[in-house]
């Protein structure tokens, strides 16, 4: 797991050639990566496109030509690059997963049409659905999840209900278009509907209480969800038609199996390992969550807290706050244009080095500055819309290396918030594993996180590869012959030696952010006013 892309010679040629390299194709918020996998499980090519979602009448979307576009332009580069380093163009695979962003909302009628456009997780507009059915199930239902979505349309009355006839996420769409089935695994399903962890299906007794809420609307919901499946089972092959809209010269065979599709949170466990009890994983890209496998369930429901599932079923509680690094990232657009204005240009990934790398001469408590990096609303903390905020008072000391120690700060706010409730709870961990691009940047964004959360953080060779490999390991464990689960598979098969470089709280981090973490509280007014007056 820890040699590049590019090992392997006449061995790695032998493997893509005979079909026995792993597809792994995940559909994140701002890039859609494949990464092809030996059956060592170490990356061997990839493929990316970036993409954005759209602000469109007050709600974000993309559009399922930009999916399928994005797609295609993924798996090409990722055929060109197999190509370019191993000399050898692959036509199948041993297996293939799809993994996305979860939540939200893509309804379909009779005909396979959607109905209205994909609305994201990342939308807010669900206070009144997602509020009674929490209180209908006595389970929390956070805005973003696929039957707040579906309970707010019937709330609004809006005319597409009356036709919808399946409701899924974006994997379980690309997937249905890939195989023809209509399935999801049952992390991604997890946040669709509250899992039954006995059973790992959709829970009976709270599919009735919503079918009674919507009596009146002659509205089943279990036929209107797909299917749930366990990591290990298969979950349909690539059809002709599958393979054409991935590959449109015709070259790419149909036939490989497929892993159950899963959310990005199922794969970023996946891909740190952190699938058994008293194990986490931090995520950061556009949006930032943490996942807490659970020993045991909680005391009770918590507004701050989902409860989902790993892709083996196992209870999970996440902390997931809607706005990760994304203005961080716009900072540092901001920074390499000002070095151009210099004339001195450089590569985006060299900006946001250099500002992450600032942060570390930072003052503990960044100087008394203070950010929020609220590009859309955040559940947490109560806002239902969000406005970058910079503030600072006329004493604070505005360095750059102040500004971006707050900026990161700012990134892991909302997780510390989430996070206290946890630990309320009693819940013990042995690790805290973090992951995303982020973390490429050695030792920065992990030293702060470890501050955040108040425990060590682990980083991995596969830190910077995501979710596409997570799926694609995924996919790989559909033919493990002895049926190990899923924990001790990944432990013994997968990440047994790899390189995990671990962080301890620094004592002046710490009190650091607790310094900011309080301004950040007393601040949200601030924030608040901001998104009623602009």
């Amino acid at each position: 797991m820890s040699q590049e892309p590019g090992f392997g010679g006449d061995a790695t040629r032998e493997v893509i050639a005979a079909g026995r390299a792993t597809l792994g194709i995940e559909l994140g918020s701002t890039r859609i990566k494949a990464c092809l996998v030996g059956p060592d499980s170490v990356p061997i090519a990839s493929g990316n496109h970036d993409w954005e979602n759209q602000y469109i009448d007050r709600r974000w979307t993309y559009s399922l030509d930009a999916v399928w576009a994005g797609l295609r332009e993924a798996v090409a580069n990722l055929l060109d690059d197999a190509e370019r380093r191993h000399g050898v163009r692959p036509t199948t695979f041993r297996a293939v997963g799809v993994s996305a962003m979860m939540h939200g909302y893509l309804a379909f009628d009779a005909d396979g049409e959607l109905l209205v456009p994909f609305r994201t997780w990342r939308n807010t507009s669900t206070e009144r659905a997602a509020a009674e059915l929490s209180a209908l199930f006595g389970h929390n239902i956070p805005l973003r999840w696929s039957v707040a979505h579906l309970y707010q349309a019937i709330l609004d009355d809006e005319p597409h209900v009356p036709q919808i006839a399946s409701v899924t996420t974006l994997a379980g769409y690309v997937h249905r278009r890939l195989t023809g089935r209509d399935v999801l695994g049952v992390g991604d399903a997890s946040g669709v509907f509250p899992i039954d962890t006995i059973t790992h299906q959709y829970d009976d007794q709270l599919l009735a209480r919503f079918d009674g809420l919507v009596a009146d609307r002659g509205i089943r919901l279990v036929d209107l969800l797909p299917d749930v499946l366990v990591a290990g089972e298969e979950a349909g092959t690539l059809t002709p038609e599958g393979a054409a809209l991935l590959d449109p010269s015709g070259a790419l065979q149909p036939g490989a199996p497929f892993c159950p599709p899963e959310g990005d949170a199922g794969t970023g466990m996946v891909a740190t390992s952190s699938v058994s009890p008293r194990t986490a994983n931090v995520s950061v890209g556009t949006s930032i969550f943490a996942m807490v496998v659970l020993e045991k369930p909680l005391a009770r429901a918590h507004d701050e807290l989902d409860l989902v599932t790993t892709p083996a079923g196992d209870l999970v509680a996440m902390v997931h706050c809607n706005n990760g690094a994304s203005e961080l990232g716009e900072w540092a657009g901001v920074f390499g244009q000002f070095a151009g204005a210099l004339g001195q240009p450089a590569d985006a990934d060299a900006v946001f080095g250099a500002l992450l790398r600032a942060a570390l001469d930072g003052e503990p408590d960044a100087g008394g500055l203070l950010a929020y990096n609220y590009l859309s609303g955040e559940p947490i903390t109560g806002l239902a819309e969000g406005r970058p905020l910079v503030v600072r008072t006329p004493d604070s000391s505005l360095t750059l290396a102040n500004f971006a120690r707050a900026l990161l700060y700012s990134a892991f706010g909302t997780l510390s918030l989430g996070l206290r409730v946890l630990a309320e709870e009693g819940v013990e961990l042995d690790a805290m594993f973090a992951h995303g691009g982020l973390f490429r940047t050695a030792g920065v964004a992990q030293r702060l996180l470890a501050a955040a959360v108040g425990a060590p953080v682990a980083v991995g060779s596969a830190a910077g590869e995501g979710g596409a490999w997570g799926i694609a390991v995924l996919a790989s464990y559909l033919d493990v012959a002895d049926r190990l689960d899923l924990g001790t598979y990944l432990a013994e098969r997968v990440f047994a030696g790899a390189q995990i470089d671990v962080v301890e709280p620094d004592p002046d981090d710490v009190k650091g952010f607790a310094a900011f973490l309080e301004r950040y509280v007393a601040g949200l007014p601030v924030e608040r006013a901001a998104a009623d007056a602009v």
